[in-house]
């Protein structure tokens, strides 16, 4: 049980209503992270604007990355939703239960190519200890790996968007979908 009142969709009228309708027909159904923010609706909208635009907009990073770094933020942060959410995601580019499942172990254990190893490194670390990241690290770790500066930076929007989702679902007492959250739109 979330540790707030939520309006959930049989109850929900007017504005929360279309908001909730909205986000069954374009994800595919509604979500507990969606439901937690149902006493204050427009914060449901600008969220997912700012979720659609860092994970499904125009970037030099593929969909299947932000999805791997949106696990490792997940991972370091325990935050169990978002792990299972998005290494559902993940799983449904990578098509490899075992990869997968050893990912989420350890992300240097997947056989992960050096630009992705350097995503998810500067993933737990941006995470865990943000001031061990300085010039040095993105010359040495990502641009040595081929990362663009513009890569860079949405790598950086991915895992602050993380950060703040996996503080939200553990804040609010966020929990999993009786379907472990399966069924969502990823592409």
């Amino acid at each position: 049980m979330p540790f707030i009142d939520v309006i959930d969709y049989e109850d929900s009228e007017g504005r929360l209503r279309e908001i909730y309708q909205d986000l069954i027909g374009s994800r595919g159904k509604l979500a507990e992270v969606h439901k937690i923010q149902s006493l204050n609706p427009e914060s449901i909208v600008k969220h997912m604007e700012l979720y659609m635009h860092i994970m499904f907009g125009k970037s030099p990073l593929r969909r299947y990355q932000r999805e791997m770094i949106a696990v490792c933020v997940s991972k370091s942060n325990d935050c169990l939703y978002c792990i299972t959410h998005h290494a559902e995601a993940l799983q449904h580019f990578w098509k490899d239960e075992a990869r997968l499942e050893r990912f989420k172990a350890d992300h240097t254990a997947a056989g992960l190519s050096p630009a992705d190893l350097a995503l998810c490194d500067y993933a737990m670390v941006l995470t865990r200890t943000p001031s061990a990241v300085d010039k040095t690290f993105h010359e040495e770790k990502l641009k040595k790996e081929g990362l663009s500066d513009r890569a860079i930076l949405d790598a950086s929007l991915v895992i602050a968007y993380f950060n703040f989702v996996n503080r939200l679902v553990l804040g609010l007492g966020v929990h999993l979908e009786d379907d472990q959250g399966k069924g969502y739109a990823y592409d």
